[in-house]
C-alpha cells in the first residue's frame, strides 16, 4: 500500500473513532438527566468504571499494550463522567505529588484537584463536603504502611470505594546543574527511606530533611541552589528544576498503593477487596479466634498489620484486607461471626480491586 493511501485511512477510522466518541459522550449526558430525574447525585460510580474497564482489557489483542488501551478508555470515561457532573478530588498537595499522579490514573485528568498539605486534611476535606472523593497513600512495597492513613480510618467514617497501584519513580530535582553543589535532600520520610541506599551512595554528607509531601519539598527547594528534592520526573516541568538523577528508588519495582475514600458504599463487581478493622479482646488466644473464621470459609487474606488503638497502653486494632465483597455469601458470614467475637468490628469498605 501506498503511504497516502494508509494515511487517508488512517484519516477515516480517526473521524469515525471521533464521531462514536462525541455518541458516547451524548449517551453520558442522557445518564445525568435520568439520575437527576431520579434525585441520584452519584456521578461517579467506581464498580460501572472498572466492570468498563475490565472489559477494555479483555478485549486487548496485543496491537497495543493493555495499559495503553486502558488509559485510553479511562480518559474518555472521565471526559464523560465531567460532563454529567464536575467533581472534587482531595489530594495531598501542593502540585506534583504522587498522589496527584495516582488519582489521574484513577480517574482520569477530567476533574478539579483540591489540594491538602497533610493526610488528615484530605480525609476532613471529604467529611466537610469539600470534595466528593480523597486519595490517599496507604502502604509502599518497600517500606511498608503510611501510618497517617490508618490513624485517620481508625476515627473517620468515610468508606473506602477504590485502590490504586502506582508505580513509583523518584528523580533528584534542583535549581542546581551538579550534585556537588547540594548540601540538603528534600522529601517525605517515605520517599528518602525508599531511596536510602542511593542516597548513601551518591551523596553520603548530605543532611536529609523530611518533607510533608514531596511537592512540598520541591517547593522548599526553590529558595537555594545548594538543595535538592526527590520527587517524579513531571514535578521538575511543573516547578521548571533540573533533573539531576532519575530513578534513583533502591527498589525498581518499587510501588506505592493509595486507597480512595468517599461517602459512597461500591457495590459487588466480581472482583473486589474488602477492608475491616479490629480490636481483640485482651484474653489468651483472642487473635487465632478472630482470624480461625478466614480459613474455615476459605476467604483468602491478602495483609493484616497492626496500629496502637491510642485508647489504652499496649492496646492494637488490626487491618485486615482480604479478596471478596461484603455481598458476598461467605463474607456476610464471616461479619457475624467477627462482630460476636470481636471487641471492635469496622467495616471500611469494599471496592474494586486495583485496575493496573
Amino acid at each position: 500500500m501506498k503511504l497516502e493511501v494508509i494515511r487517508a485511512e488512517i484519516d477515516e477510522i480517526d473521524a469515525a473513532i471521533q464521531n462514536l466518541i462525541h455518541k458516547r459522550a451524548d449517551l453520558g449526558r442522557k445518564v445525568a438527566e435520568l439520575k437527576r430525574q431520579q434525585n441520584n447525585s452519584q456521578y461517579f460510580v467506581p464498580e460501572r468504571e472498572a466492570q468498563i474497564l475490565r472489559k477494555v482489557a479483555e478485549r486487548c489483542d496485543g496491537t497495543l499494550s493493555e495499559n495503553s488501551v486502558v488509559q485510553i478508555f479511562r480518559e474518555i470515561i472521565s471526559a464523560t463522567r465531567n460532563l454529567e457532573q464536575p467533581i472534587k478530588i482531595a489530594i495531598l498537595g501542593p502540585e506534583g505529588t504522587f498522589t496527584q499522579a495516582a488519582a489521574m490514573q484513577h480517574f482520569g485528568h477530567a476533574f478539579t484537584a483540591v489540594f491538602r498539605p497533610t493526610i488528615d486534611d484530605v480525609f476532613s476535606a471529604v467529611e466537610v463536603n469539600q470534595a466528593e472523593y480523597g486519595v490517599v497513600p496507604v502502604e509502599n512495597s518497600t517500606e511498608g504502611v503510611v501510618n497517617s492513613t490508618l490513624d485517620c480510618l481508625i476515627d473517620s467514617s468515610l468508606s473506602l470505594c477504590g485502590e490504586i497501584e502506582l508505580k513509583v519513580h523518584h528523580s533528584l530535582l534542583s535549581l542546581a546543574s551538579r550534585m556537588p553543589k547540594i548540601k540538603k535532600v528534600l522529601a517525605h520520610p517515605q520517599a528518602l527511606a525508599q531511596c536510602r541506599k542511593w542516597l548513601s551512595r551518591n551523596l553520603p554528607d548530605v543532611e536529609l530533611v523530611p518533607a510533608s509531601s514531596n511537592a512540598e519539598a520541591v517547593v522548599k527547594v526553590l529558595d537555594s541552589s545548594h538543595h535538592a528534592a526527590i520527587a517524579s520526573e513531571a514535578t521538575a516541568k511543573i516547578y521548571n528544576l533540573s533533573t539531576l538523577a532519575t530513578n534513583i528508588e533502591d527498589q525498581k519495582g518499587n510501588t506505592t498503593r493509595f486507597l480512595v475514600i468517599g461517602k459512597i458504599s461500591t457495590k459487588s463487581t466480581g472482583n473486589d477487596k474488602t477492608s475491616i478493622l479490629l480490636s481483640k479482646q485482651n484474653r489468651p488466644g483472642s487473635l487465632v479466634n478472630l482470624l480461625q473464621p478466614f480459613a474455615e470459609l476459605k476467604i483468602n487474606m491478602s495483609k493484616i498489620e497492626s496500629r496502637p488503638s491510642r485508647k489504652a497502653m499496649w492496646d492494637y486494632v488490626f487491618f485486615i484486607d482480604f479478596l471478596g465483597h461484603a455481598e458476598d455469601e461467605s463474607i456476610v458470614a464471616l461479619f457475624e461471626i467477627l462482630k460476636e467475637e470481636a471487641l471492635l468490628f469496622k467495616h471500611l469498605g469494599s471496592y474494586p480491586q486495583s485496575a493496573k
